[in-house]
């Protein structure tokens, strides 16, 4: 089970509210609305030579490349890919004989040039951390994962160095920066999480140590690397962090639920039975009705 929280990342199209008139950015909203990519490309390079470091223009050149770059592909198949796919039944019989999926892939020669200005807009403005967000979502969307991660350790080390005074749109200060940071880190690992894929673990497992050197109390963070351990089955190397989870919050039901489930992987009974009776303990009605159903079956 892996923590999750809900962050929406206001990246894309935050237009500010004391503008008057249309400015380049109210315009060029307008022009993405419409989807008009030949009149954005034209006002870009007008913005461009108006207001050159304006960080508001790396932001809009990100987002008329990546909307370049974005291709929905349409596969028939045997089996659905997500919920979104529409069943394909046989007129006579009813039955689904296949699915139709859909797909978003991108361009990469197109969203390179995005990346391209959107590293212009950070090395010039290195504090907007909407900026490296919005970076990290699109390698997330593309499923380049090493870049993800790196990015992601990349923005970890500097938010220490500037002890985490990020600014958002319009330069002005992130509120409640450093909690914002956390459950931005906590939604990027359940990004990996979400591919079902253990090869990616390793990624999850280095952006939880690199918030834990900063933060080592965390205790999203030490879920999540005690859990990478657990589904690969090596359980010695989840306890050490589980132990110190439940220190820190000794009624959490996910901790304790993996401690059992690590004990009992152990064949220890008696310390899963432990953590298991705590639940009961500590647990909302559903959860002590579930940790009676794993006592019974030790």
């Amino acid at each position: 089970m892996l923590y999750k929280t809900t962050l929406i990342v206001s990246f894309f199209f935050l237009v500010s509210k004391t503008l008057i008139g249309q400015d380049f950015e109210t315009k060029f909203r307008d022009l993405y609305s419409a989807n008009d990519t030949n009149a954005q490309a034209v006002l870009l390079k007008e913005w461009e030579l108006a207001k050159p470091k304006d960080p508001e223009l790396f932001i809009a050149y990100f987002n008329h490349y990546v909307n370049l770059s974005r291709r929905e592909i349409v596969t028939m198949d045997s089996f659905s890919k997500s919920r979104n796919a529409f069943a394909i039944t046989d007129s006579v019989t009813g039955k689904t004989v296949g699915f139709m999926n859909s797909s978003i892939q991108y361009v990469p020669a197109i969203l390179q040039k995005g990346f391209d200005k959107i590293n212009q807009g950070i090395a010039l403005h290195p504090l907007r951390l909407d900026m490296r967000f919005g970076k990290i979502y699109m390698l997330g969307q593309s499923e380049n994962y090493p870049e993800f991660t790196k990015i992601i350790l990349q923005t970890i080390e500097y938010g220490n160095t500037i002890k985490n005074a990020w600014l958002w749109k319009e330069d002005k200060p992130l509120d409640d920066a450093v909690n914002f940071f956390l459950k931005s880190m906590q939604d990027y690992n359940y990004t990996i999480y979400d591919t079902d894929d253990d090869n990616l673990l390793p990624y999850m497992r280095q952006i939880s140590e690199a918030v834990l050197k900063y933060h080592p109390n965390h205790l999203e963070s030490l879920a999540n690397i005690a859990m990478t351990y657990l589904i690969i089955g090596d359980n010695d190397k989840a306890l050490p962090y589980l132990l110190k989870a439940e220190k820190i919050n000794p009624k959490d039901m996910v901790i304790l639920n993996n401690l059992a489930e690590a004990y009992k992987r152990k064949n220890d009974k008696v310390k899963a039975k432990v953590y298991y009776e705590k639940m009961i303990q500590y647990g909302k009605p559903d959860e002590v009705e579930y940790a009676k159903e794993k006592l019974k079956a030790l």
